[in-house]
């Protein structure tokens, strides 16, 4: 099995894979022991065209399978695509691929499970299994063996095989809007980007004090930047309990940082140390203008308790009529918001969510709507004034 590694070949190969209506496309990567994923082998597959593309050949410029990624009238099948997209956002300068299709997203909107596996779907889509000798493989090692290319490749020959049959199920039960709005988060660039500057939200707030937040966020955007800078994982620049450490002693010398449990001795002298101190004493100077905006929390009534429990029935009705897992419509936090407000801003008050079930469930909150057994069936009811 043939797997393309040079630009050429690739270019020629993207100029038959962008007349398909549809591609599927899935990544091999590895990052067990680097802060961006380390893209080791990209798979797609078209009508009339199977790919194994090489992205560690010496010299292979990925710009064509890029610029397939971009055509607007070439639809791209993912299967739970978050990661894939993280690698084309920073390979393609921030690049989104669109049309784009999730199968997994597709599954859970035609009542197939909320988070279905690939081979789950494709069992029970196509009637086949797959393969899984060579999910641990090593995608960084050459050469690929005859099995290791055939079970790559296999994940996007089923994928291709999945999207007709979603697209149909999507089409006769009306909800391509939810997939539309599903993907919403999925092509938002802010998904993707990595700011330093917002590092600090990936830890929890121990303490509200102006000083202790400046320093948790001084901590958390100097590990972000080393670990990008490095390619390391943020975990071996220092793990999550070291910059609560820093947090709370707020070290501005090497001497304090010295003192520490979370560093090794002898690393207040190195580079890495000189930047944290910067960092720091740039934070200590003007903790207010430093620390982080905490959202606001909202304290839940007493009383609610027993609404939570009414909405977490009615979301079992209006999941079994809609066949989904009710997960996919609200989560718990979801329902103890609209028990304590008619307004909160939570995914089950808008969009297609708000249709099949936020209105009603805001309906039965106001007394408008009631549920009752019938038949030894829970059931709602619109109430007259």
């Amino acid at each position: 099995m043939e797997l393309i590694q040079t630009t050429d070949a690739l270019a020629n190969a993207c100029t038959v894979l962008g007349k398909d209506r549809f591609v599927a496309v899935d990544t091999e990567f590895m990052r067990e022991s680097t802060f961006w994923p380390q893209l080791c082998l990209i798979q797609a597959a078209g009508s009339k065209a199977e790919l194994l593309i090489d992205p560690l050949a010496e010299g292979i410029d990925l710009a064509p399978f890029l610029e397939l990624l971009r055509k607007k009238d070439t639809v791209k099948v993912f299967h739970a695509c978050r990661q894939d997209l993280e690698i084309f956002f920073h390979k393609g300068g921030e690049l989104i691929p669109e049309p784009l299709f999730d199968s997994q997203i597709a599954a859970a909107a035609v009542g197939l499970g909320d988070s279905i596996s690939y081979d789950n779907l494709v069992r029970e889509l196509l009637g086949e299994q797959i393969d899984k000798g060579s999910r641990f493989t090593d995608w960084s090692r050459r050469p690929l063996s005859d099995k290791q290319a055939e079970y790559a490749l296999a994940d996007v020959t089923h994928l291709h095989k999945l999207y007709p049959i979603l697209q149909e199920k999507l089409e006769q039960s009306g909800r391509e809007e939810w997939l539309k709005e599903e993907l919403r988060l999925l092509t938002n660039p802010e998904t993707y980007r990595m700011d330093p500057e917002n590092a600090w939200k990936r830890l929890k707030p121990r303490k509200t004090t102006a000083k202790w937040l400046a320093a948790m966020k001084a901590a958390a955007r100097w590990r972000e930047i080393e670990a990008q800078t490095r390619d390391i994982p943020r975990s071996r620049v220092m793990k999550d309990d070291g910059l609560y450490e820093l947090a709370q002693s707020a070290p501005v010398s090497q001497e304090q940082l010295a003192a520490l449990r979370a560093v090794p001795k002898g690393f207040e002298r190195s580079k890495p140390a000189e930047r944290l101190i910067e960092m720091m004493r740039e934070a200590m100077a003007a903790p207010e203008k430093h620390a982080p905006k905490l959202a606001r929390q909202t304290h839940l009534p007493n009383n609610i308790g027993p609404v939570v429990e009414l909405l977490k029935v009615f979301l079992r009705v209006v999941a079994e009529e809609e066949g989904v897992a009710p997960r996919l419509i609200a989560t718990v936090p979801d329902l103890e918001q609209i028990a304590a407000s008619d307004k909160a801003d939570v995914p089950a008050l808008s969009g297609w969510r708000y249709k099949v079930f936020g209105e009603a469930a805001l309906k039965l909150k106001r007394g408008e709507l009631a549920l009752i057994l019938e038949n030894g069936k829970v059931v709602a009811i619109e109430l007259e004034d």
